[in-house]
Formats: structure tokens, C-alpha cells, sequence
């Protein structure tokens, strides 16, 4: 059975926010990966001779909350592709009102776990920005890449990393708002009842032709 050309265009948004959540999940840990496991994240970077070091770091869970979160919701993108993949192959694909009611829970309960997120991501990379620029060693982040950090083979792109991970983050929260969107427009055609039959519709007469034969007009 064919979906609705609606869950079609969800399914697509669906596809495409898992590549972000993955996206994000990836580059920050990554980061986190390249810093021995800590969080730079909101981190305070100090000046040791000719090289960087991050000398006060954030606690460890709060880029395992990040990433987590985005690895979670795009996990749940991959299964739900899958399972609707399955069902308009094999089973009936009509989701009913108790299935909408949860998506839209889920999807409410995602875009809040997706702007905690990117706002973590933008303000944490800020913070570290800052500190790394007011020891003017450096005009920027990016620039801070190039400069060596200790231990060596520390901080490698992590800029690049937090940046990438952040803006995935924004785009994933705006493709999150529309699949909100597309699923509130599914409920309310679901909720919006036909309207009764009146005996003079073309419908009516047709069905009561059906049932009782075809009546005769009186001259």
C-alpha cells in the first residue's frame, strides 16, 4: 500500500535529519575524542610557552548529553525509515490517531532536545573562542588549529569539528519544526469529520437509487 504523499514528504524530512544528528554526534565526539576525552565545550584554554592547553574543561557529561541526543533522535530517523519502509511493503501503512499522537509527542520532545543542543553547541564554542583569543596567541579559532597544543596531537580540527557539529544542529532543528509541522496538518485532516449527506446531493440520490430503484418523476 502507497503512503500519503504527507507521510512521504515526513519520511523525506526524516532521512534528512538523521544525516544531521549523525552529522553532529559525529563531529563532537570526534572533538571530545581529540581533547583525551574532555569536554572543551564552555573549556578554558591557557598559554604554556609556544602551545595551547585546555586547562579547565567542562565536565565530560555535558558533551555525552550533546552527542547523545543526537545520536538518539537520528537513530530513531533510521528505525522509523525502516519500519515504514516495511510496512507499505508487507503491512497496511495507515497510521492511526493514537500513532499521530505519539509522533507528535516525539517530535515536540525532539525539537527541545535538538535547541538545548545547538544552543549548547553555539555558546559553548563561543566561550572557548573567547578564551582562546583573549591570550593573543591567535586573531581566531580557526587560526588556533594551526597553533601546536599540549599534549601534542591535541585539539586537531576541532574547530571545524564544533562548527560542523553546530550547524548540523540548527538545520536539524528546523527540519524537526517541519516534520512538527506536517504532522499537525495530518492530525487535523484526520480529526476534520465528512459531512453528512443531504437528500438532494448527487450522492445521496445515487446510493438511494442503489438501494430502492430509481424514482419516478410525477408531471
Amino acid at each position: 500500500m502507497a503512503l500519503p504523499w504527507l507521510q512521504r514528504a515526513e519520511l523525506a524530512l526524516f532521512a534528512a535529519a538523521f544525516l544531521c544528528g549523525a552529522v553532529a554526534a559525529a563531529a563532537l565526539t570526534r572533538t571530545q575524542g581529540s581533547f583525551s576525552g574532555s569536554c572543551p565545550l564552555y573549556g578554558v584554554v591557557s598559554l604554556n610557552r609556544s602551545s595551547l592547553a585546555l586547562s579547565r574543561p567542562s565536565a565530560p557529561s555535558l558533551c555525552y548529553f550533546v552527542a547523545g541526543a543526537s545520536g538518539l533522535l537520528a537513530l530513531y530517523c533510521l528505525l522509523l525509515l525502516l519500519f515504514w519502509v516495511y510496512s507499505s511493503c508487507i503491512e497496511d501503512s495507515h497510521r492511526g490517531r493514537i500513532g499521530l499522537r505519539v509522533a507528535l509527542a516525539i517530535s515536540a520532545i525532539a525539537i527541545f532536545l535538538v535547541l538545548v543542543s545547538a544552543c549548547v553547541l553555539r555558546f559553548g564554542t563561543s566561550s572557548l573562542c573567547k578564551s582562546i583569543t583573549s591570550l593573543n596567541a591567535t586573531i581566531s579559532c580557526s587560526e588556533a588549529q594551526k597553533i601546536p597544543w599540549t599534549p601534542p596531537g591535541t585539539a586537531l580540527q576541532f574547530y571545524s569539528n564544533l562548527h560542523n557539529a553546530e550547524n548540523s544542529s540548527w538545520v536539524n532543528l528546523v527540519l524537526w519544526c517541519m516534520v512538527l509541522v506536517l504532522q499537525v496538518v495530518q492530525w487535523k485532516s484526520e480529526a476534520t469529520p465528512y459531512p453528512p449527506l443531504e437528500s438532494g446531493d448527487s450522492e445521496w440520490s445515487s446510493e438511494t437509487d442503489a438501494l430502492f430503484g430509481p424514482r419516478l418523476s410525477h408531471s
